[in-house]
């Protein structure tokens, strides 16, 4: 990819992680925050259980990326079929954006059939009473796993790629460019509470998506038609 497609990942993963990322895993880190990490935890002992944490979160969507990237590379045999997971790939895009900008429910959907499974919520209410650092790592796993029109996006844009290599880093890149975000979040839950900010980002960042979703199923067709590209 080229490094303006790697800038592009990146701004909106940011600007995302404003609204949309706090919106999906705040939840998670208020919870944890409240009852695994004391007041009188020092600020650095609060900054590691945070990372791990954060670590845990970006090693699921690496792990993500690098499967969505290998499902990809089997679609390469035939110039149609690439063609066609850029058009399938553009098509989860605009959905993704869609949900965000509050016009569908079907992510919504995905996200709530996923939070009230019995497994997940079991998983979840052990985690939660343990303050071991390891057990911040395996919530922040979980949380990596758990379903939302971002990590659809990133994972389209990893399958995309074709490649094992580039769906790795492309998710990685997702995750590590909310960090500081979420990160800050952590250290202060209050942290962005006002709602209009969040809106905005959400929206800027919902708008980068449905033209890079545009633009992804405009460059599967030209696989099918001599379009210009």
């Amino acid at each position: 990819m080229s490094s303006i497609e790697w800038w592009a990942i990146i701004t909106i993963a940011f600007a995302g992680s404003f609204g949309h990322c706090i919106g999906m895993c705040g939840g998670f880190i208020v919870a944890y925050s409240s009852t695994k990490i004391d007041s009188t935890m020092s600020r650095s002992s609060q900054f590691i259980r945070h990372g791990a944490y954060n670590l845990g979160r970006v090693s699921s969507y690496t792990l993500l990326g690098i499967f969505f990237g290998g499902i990809g590379s089997l679609f390469t045999l035939s110039m149609q079929m690439h063609g066609a997971l850029f058009i399938f790939a553009g098509a989860v895009m605009i959905i993704t954006a869609l949900g965000m900008f509050g016009l569908s429910k079907l992510i919504h959907i995905l996200e709530r059939s996923f939070s009230s499974n019995p497994l997940f919520k079991t998983l979840f209410s052990r985690l939660i009473k343990s303050k071991s650092i390891t057990s911040f790592f395996a919530l922040g796993l979980m949380n990596g796993f758990f379903p939302c029109g971002f990590v659809f996006f990133f994972a389209a844009k990893a399958a995309a790629s074709a490649s094992i290599v580039s769906g790795g880093l492309i998710m990685a890149a997702f995750g590590l460019a909310t960090v500081p975000t979420l990160l800050t979040l952590g250290q202060s839950v209050s942290f962005f509470k006002e709602i209009a900010f969040r809106q905005t980002m959400n929206r800027i960042a919902a708008l980068a998506i449905l033209i890079y979703g545009i633009y992804s199923i405009y460059y599967g067709l030209a696989y099918f038609f001599d379009l210009p590209l």
